[in-house]
């Protein structure tokens, strides 16, 4: 008897109750602030001191790092406890599936993580706590401690391109998958989104639970527009439930 493997996107939406803004929705951080972009796209943060700066300031005031998992993200590892199958392809940075109880090399990060910072040189990596802390003893441009060369967070800014190992991996998945539930995200990012598309044709069952319509709807085999918060465990408890197939 088998469990149907289960892949879940999920993207900004689900980090929400959890105090995270998201970025492209009626109150969206770039809808607030256009000027923001510039904070995370790649070309202005490696040519522009002042960018730099107003990027690292703006990482030491957010409180995404001190956000804790909602029911959204237990709901996710207590589907992967109870013997499912489970992989998270995620477009959120902040690593709270993981907090959440989700086994690491279950979770696929496409746009990297907001924990750690990564040295654009040499490539080194570190903890992103150990730059805030810096930050905090006066330095506003922290350089690689093992070069010199610019920090930056180990997220994929605009203008960058993603792991292709990471979204290789993720389609591999999304192929396989006999379930594909996209959550919390605008389906908007290419080629993150373009991985609904990718389920649907592959046979799995396309579920989008997302508050505003996507442009997947159409060929989605259920859209649930409820909050993410009471709708995603809702739906992960009746898969839990559904017999498996023999």
């Amino acid at each position: 008897m088998n469990k149907p493997l289960v892949a879940l996107l999920s993207g900004a939406g689900i980090s929400t109750d959890s105090g995270i803004p998201d970025y492209r929705g009626p109150n969206g951080l770039w809808r607030r602030d256009p000027e923001a972009e510039k904070l995370v796209t790649y070309d202005y943060y490696m040519s522009d001191p002042d960018i730099r700066r107003r990027s690292w300031l703006m990482r030491k005031e957010s409180q995404a790092l001190a956000a804790e998992p909602n029911a959204a993200h237990f709901a996710v590892a207590e589907l992967e406890k109870s013997g499912v199958p489970v992989r998270v392809i995620t477009q959120n940075v902040d690593g709270l599936h993981q907090l959440a109880g989700m086994p690491a090399r279950k979770v696929l990060e496409l746009h990297g993580t907001a924990r750690q910072v990564v040295c654009t040189r040499c490539q080194v990596r570190g903890p992103m706590d150990d730059v805030l802390a810096r930050l905090d003893a006066g330095e506003d441009d922290p350089a690689c401690p093992a070069c010199g060369g610019i920090l930056k967070s180990a997220t994929v800014m605009f203008g960058e391109r993603l792991d292709p190992v990471v979204l290789g991996e993720a389609v591999a998945i999304t192929k396989a998958c006999q379930v594909f539930i996209a959550v919390g995200s605008s389906l908007q990012v290419q080629p993150a989104a373009g991985l609904a598309g990718v389920a649907a044709e592959h046979g799995a069952r396309l579920i989008i639970v997302n508050a505003e319509p996507t442009p997947y709807d159409e060929v989605a085999d259920e859209v649930v527009r409820e909050p993410i918060g009471t709708a995603l465990p809702e739906l992960l408890r009746r898969l839990r439930e559904q017999p498996a197939d023999v």
